[in-house]
């Protein structure tokens, strides 16, 4: 019997790519394209489990989860990074840069 794909092989590594890509961006395009590529990539290998002389491509869905995981872990820091400093300074501060400015100078001189 000829072998083939898995199904989702070549999904999974885009979106675990995209995952990494897209933590860079707030954090939640990466979050999102994680989560997606962390659930494609276990039903991918679940099936792949089931019957490994049919199918062919895990690699890709081993990297594309890999990848995934590491996008929902960066997106998840850099939304708590990104939390902190909303609620340090708040939101006028960061949507104005010259209040930013003003607001760094006076931490660092209270320091």
């Amino acid at each position: 019997m000829e072998q083939q794909k898995l199904p989702n092989s070549t999904l999974v590594l885009i979106m675990g790519i995209l995952s990494i890509v897209g933590c860079c961006f707030y954090g939640l395009p990466g979050l999102i394209f994680g989560i997606v590529a962390i659930i494609f990539g276990l039903k991918d290998k679940k099936l792949y489990k089931s019957n490994p002389d049919e199918y062919t491509g895990i690699g890709n869905v081993n990297a594309g989860f890999i990848m995934g995981i590491i996008g929902v872990i960066l997106s998840v820091l850099y939304l708590v990074m990104f939390l902190i400093f909303l609620s340090m300074f708040g939101w006028d501060v960061i949507t104005n840069q010259e209040l930013l400015q003003e607001r760094l100078l006076e931490l660092q001189q209270n320091q």
